[in-house]
């Protein structure tokens, strides 16, 4: 059977480049990879995914894929959903619910320069399809951390009540969707999730077995 390319795509932002360890130790595994930077800071969530399912189309055609996403990337994969062969998805700290930051700073004008389009649209997720299918979920619970600057932002403001988990800047009930192969939470922040050897290791289960243990 021939093993799925696996699609990394990153969140609002940021960079392919800030996959990279999570790639390596999915490369190391023996899956293909791939990932781009998208314009996520200049286009809306539905331009991005129409541009990058065109070059993944062009770059992967026919191929078996798996998308591995982080943040924004998870919304992406949603509109790329019925366009591409998905066999799978694993998404990190998604704001699969929209985002309760966003939709309090939306109108600000830092907020709407800094994060562009795709940050005034996940506002509202009333319209976005649902992922591909068998799809994880891996949310973040550390809600205040110096890696991660949006965290002071909503400590300060006290966006998150003490009673609502958060990876500090999406709270863990925003990541969760009806329908999820698996569900699990990291003690990690939003900004670093990628990068924990327990994420790595529950991709890796996921890619293997389609849930994020191997039992």
């Amino acid at each position: 059977m021939t093993r799925p390319t696996v699609v990394l795509l990153h969140g609002l932002a940021r960079t392919a480049r800030s996959l990279h360890g999570l790639r390596q130790a999915i490369d190391r595994a023996g899956y293909d990879t791939w990932a781009r930077t998208y314009a996520s800071r200049k286009r809306s969530i539905a331009e991005c995914a129409q541009e990058t399912a065109e070059h993944i189309a062009r770059d992967l055609p026919g191929r078996p894929l798996v998308a591995v996403t982080h943040s924004l990337g998870g919304i992406l994969v949603r509109h790329m959903a019925t366009t591409l062969p998905w066999q799978g998805a694993v998404m990190l700290a998604p704001p699969n619910a929209g985002s309760r930051i966003a939709g309090m700073l939306h109108q600000n004008p830092i907020f709407r320069w800094f994060y562009g389009p795709a940050g005034r649209d996940v506002v509202d997720p009333s319209t976005w399809p649902m992922p591909p299918t068998p799809f994880a979920v891996i949310a973040g619970t550390r809600a205040a951390s110096l890696g991660n600057p949006t965290s002071w932002l909503t400590r300060a403001l006290r966006l998150f009540p003490p009673d609502d988990p958060s990876d500090g800047t999406i709270a863990v009930r925003e990541t969760r969707l009806p329908g999820m192969a698996d569900f699990a939470t990291v003690d990690a922040d939003h900004t670093w999730l990628m990068n924990d050897p327990r994420v790595h290791a529950m991709v890796l289960a996921f890619l293997a077995t389609g849930r994020l243990t191997n039992d």
